[in-house]
């Protein structure tokens, strides 16, 4: 097997492109757990902040199936869905320190990430630069 040639949209999930899918798949997978009791057992505690990690959560799914898929359109798909993810942590992160009584509960993008020991700020980093070095 060869190694992916930079025109190879399949590259994505090759060598460290696996690791990247790995990671967003257990954001995924945590983000939807994680909105999902939140929605389901206190949403009134804080509905701005359990919708914005439905969202995050959806985003990451997006972005793992897209990374997975690795063809033409879902190099697209993931390099949209990445850019929003970054904007929306760094968003997030800052109206979370501003408005904090929205955030009673710590949130996948609040706090830049900080209950997942930022992770959610580096990742979209990643997975951009990992896009544009695979492209």
């Amino acid at each position: 097997m060869s190694a992916p040639t930079r025109s190879d949209p399949s590259a994505t999930k090759r060598g460290p492109g696996r690791i990247l899918v790995l990671v967003y798949g257990v954001f995924a997978l945590a983000a939807t757990a994680r909105a999902g009791v939140q929605i389901a057992t206190q949403f009134s505690d804080a509905p701005i902040a359990y919708l914005l990690s439905a969202v995050a959560a959806v985003i990451y799914c997006a972005a793992t199936f897209a990374l997975a898929k690795a063809t033409t359109l879902s190099r697209r798909v993931a390099t949209i869905a990445i850019a929003i993810e970054l904007i929306g942590v760094l968003g997030i992160g800052a109206f979370s320190y501003a408005v904090p009584e929205d955030f009673p509960d710590a949130t996948v993008w609040s706090h830049f990430g900080q209950g997942y020991g930022f992770v959610p700020l580096v990742l979209p980093i990643l997975g951009l630069l990992w896009l544009r070095r695979t492209r």
